[in-house]
C-alpha cells in the first residue's frame, strides 16, 4: 500500500527526491515517515511528518540536509535529500503510523528504494 520511487546512484554532494505513494484509506490521518537500512546495519529512523504536515522530526544524521513533506491531496510523502554523503547509502523505506507522530509503531511499510552515493 506504500510504493517508493526516486532512488538511484548519485555522487557525493548531489540531491535526490524520494516519493512514496500511498493507497491507504484516510491517508491524511496517518503520520508518515522514512527509515533506512544500510548493509549489515539495523533499520534506522530518518524523518517523520505529522498528519497535517505541521510537525516534522529528523534524525541528527540528516538534520539540515533532508526535508520531509507531504501532499495529502495526492496521498504522497516526499523526502528531499541534499548534500548526499556516501554514508547515506541504504535502502530507504516509507512508513505510515496511525498512532505515533514519531513512527514508534508502524502500521504500513513500503518495499524500499535503493539510494547509493558514490564518493
Amino acid at each position: 500500500q506504500l510504493v517508493e520511487s526516486g532512488g538511484g546512484l548519485v555522487q557525493a554532494g548531489d540531491s535526490l527526491r524520494l516519493s512514496c505513494a500511498a493507497s491507504i484509506r484516510t491517508f491524511s490521518n496517518y503520520a508518515m515517515g522514512w527509515f533506512r537500512q544500510a548493509p549489515g546495519k539495523e533499520r534506522e529512523f530518518v524523518a517523520a511528518i505529522s498528519w497535517n504536515g505541521g510537525t516534522t522530526y529528523d534524525s541528527d544524521s540528516v538534520k539540515g540536509r533532508f526535508t520531509i513533506s507531504r501532499d495529502n491531496a495526492k496521498n504522497t510523502v516526499y523526502l528531499q535529500m541534499n548534500s548526499l554523503k556516501p554514508e547515506d547509502t541504504a535502502v530507504y523505506y516509507c512508513a505510515a503510523s496511525l498512532a505515533s507522530h514519531r513512527l514508534i509503531s508502524v502500521d504500513y511499510w513500503g518495499q524500499g528504494t535503493q539510494v547509493t552515493v558514490s564518493s
